[in-house]
Formats: structure tokens, C-alpha cells, sequence
């Protein structure tokens, strides 16, 4: 396994502190704060502990203050209910005694019924289009030092864009975009691992496909960006390890936020998962 990405995995394991309380590390991506997925996947991690024989289906979050990756973060869990088809978790995340997020999140075990979904954008497959894990380096030399940063930084996942887009140039686009991503290594057959990895790469693109339409990018320096919220629905079993393609778009960019769902789908077209979140988009002042 990739070491950057086995890195990650240790990361969504956790130390078991008590019965419901979790402590778990944090790594600098290159963001000014703790990578919002990283909280993500570490709180359905915390959830997903205490619960047996069911797996996630949904979780809703909300992101309160900046983390801090140079201290661990400790995860409260509060049992709220194990039904006989649903189990529900309340997770507390806290650092330096305050709380920077909480998530409700929701567990089923499998059960048949009615099947139905959308179908997957048609879009070229992921060998014919460049990888966009890391930019060019004739374009990282023209990058300024706080982006240079979070972008040489070896990432778990590789990212295939079918949208070109010129970050230095930028122009007004339609709110939408689709990008193929996988794990850079085999996954073991967990469940519950490849929900919790797939909800820390959630956090990717999200919020900035608010800024298409308005001809501004994450190098704008007068800009403003952080995750309000985020919500995550599971439809069907998944793998990370194999291309899922992340179909974006941005409904509506309002009041100093932008909100932005997507569609994840798996390369023979199922749709596995679905998206959604709100974040502050805000002019410097």
C-alpha cells in the first residue's frame, strides 16, 4: 500500500480512550486549519465503533471552528438509539476544550426493496484525461506560497479532471464539473474503511464548483472560503480503490454562501453515494 495513503488509514482508526471516547491525530495537508474531510472521516470512524452489524447510510455535520493539526482531536459519541433496523450516533469533536464539529449520523444493515437511480453523466473515461493530482510544474513555480503548499503535498487519492481549468486565467463557467478519483493503492474489503475514506475526499472541489460562475478560484486572494455544513447519503456498497466519478454542480451561490451536491458513481455507472454542502464564500473585507 502507498505509504500516503496507509497514513491515512492509521489516521481513521482512532485510539479508544473509553467506552464512546475517541482521540485521533491530525495532519497538515497544506490547508491553514485541519482538513474538513479529514474530521469527516474520522467522526463516521468514531460512530462506526459502536455500532455492530450495520454500516452508515447517512451522516449530517456541521463544521464550528477551525481544527488545529498540530494537536489530536478527541471524538464523544452519544449512542442515541439502536432500533430494530436503524442505529442513530451523535459525534461531538473537541479540541483545546471546545468543540469544532459535530455529526449526527444514521446506520441500516441490508434489507431489499424499491431500486432506482439516475444515470451517470456521459464523460470520457479516466485514461484519456492527464492527472490533475498535483499541478504542471511549470504552473507550481507561478503559485504563491500558501497554495504552493497545499499542493505539492503527496495526496491518498489521484484526480482525473474532465474540465480543464485554468486557474491563473480564470473565467465564468456554468456552476458544474465532473472529476474521476480512486485511492493510489488497494483498499482492504472494509465496509465501513472505504465509506470513512470516501467521506474524508468528499471535502475535495465541493465547495469551490460554488465559484465557477463568477470567474473566481482558490487563488483568489480577496476571496474568502470555508465548509459551513455537509451531508453525505450511502446508497450502495462502494470501493475507493476503483474510479468513482464525481459529478458537481452548484444549484445556487447566495448571502456571502455557496451551496454545491454531487453524485458519486461507480465506473460501471451505479450511482454509490451522494453529497451536498454549504460554505462561506466571502469577498475579503
Amino acid at each position: 500500500m502507498a505509504p500516503r495513503l496507509a497514513d491515512l488509514i492509521k489516521l481513521l482508526e482512532l485510539e479508544q480512550l473509553e467506552v464512546n471516547l475517541f482521540r485521533g491525530a491530525s495532519r497538515d495537508i497544506g490547508s491553514p486549519q485541519v482538513f474538513g474531510g479529514q474530521v469527516l472521516g474520522q467522526a463516521l470512524s468514531a460512530a462506526s465503533q459502536t455500532v455492530e452489524g450495520r454500516v452508515a447510510h447517512s451522516l449530517h455535520a456541521y463544521f464550528l471552528r477551525r481544527g488545529d493539526f498540530n494537536a489530536p482531536i478527541v471524538y464523544n459519541v452519544d449512542r442515541s438509539r439502536d432500533g430494530h433496523s436503524f442505529s442513530s450516533r451523535r459525534v461531538t469533536a473537541i479540541q483545546h476544550g471546545e468543540q469544532i464539529f459535530n455529526m449526527a449520523a444514521s446506520f441500516h444493515g441490508h434489507e431489499e426493496g424499491f431500486d432506482h437511480q439516475i444515470e451517470m453523466p456521459d464523460v470520457p473515461p479516466p485514461e484519456d484525461l492527464p492527472d490533475s493530482t498535483q499541478p504542471l510544474k511549470e504552473m507550481l513555480d507561478r503559485l504563491p506560497e500558501r497554495v504552493r503548499h497545499f499542493a505539492i503535498q503527496p495526496r491518498p487519492f489521484e484526480f482525473r479532471m474532465v474540465q480543464t481549468e485554468n486557474y491563473f486565467e480564470p473565467r465564468k463557467a456554468a456552476p458544474a464539473r465532473q472529476v474521476w478519483l480512486r485511492a493510489v493503492s488497494r483498499v482492504p474489503d472494509d465496509e465501513t474503511l472505504h465509506r470513512c475514506l470516501l467521506a474524508y475526499v468528499s471535502d475535495f472541489y465541493l465547495l469551490d464548483t460554488s465559484t465557477l460562475p463568477h470567474g473566481a478560484n482558490l487563488l483568489s486572494t480577496d476571496l474568502v472560503m470555508a465548509s459551513i455544513d455537509h451531508a453525505m447519503w450511502f446508497h450502495r456498497p462502494l470501493r475507493v480503490d476503483e474510479w468513482l466519478l464525481y459529478a458537481l454542480e452548484s444549484p445556487s451561490a447566495s448571502g456571502a454562501r455557496g451551496f454545491a451536491r454531487a453524485s458519486v458513481f461507480a465506473r460501471d455507472g451505479t450511482l454509490v453515494a451522494s453529497t451536498a454542502q454549504e460554505g462561506l464564500i466571502r469577498e475579503a473585507r
